[in-house]
């Protein structure tokens, strides 16, 4: 899975101050997520589907 390419992006609403911030690009296996203060550390990649189940959790 090659991730150099990806475009990552983090909430408009991060800050560069040290705050707790993920990740999210969209690759070719699903959603990629990743802790953008350790980005060398790897990603999770989850299936569009749960990670649309997961935003709408989140959102209620």
């Amino acid at each position: 899975m090659d991730v150099k390419n990806a475009k990552w992006r983090k909430s408009s609403r991060s800050t560069d101050n040290g705050g707790n911030c993920l990740e999210v690009a969209n690759l070719a296996e699903g959603i990629g997520v990743r802790d953008s203060k350790a980005p060398e550390a790897g990603h999770l990649t989850l299936e569009r589907q749960s990670f649309r189940a997961l935003l709408a959790e989140l959102k209620r």
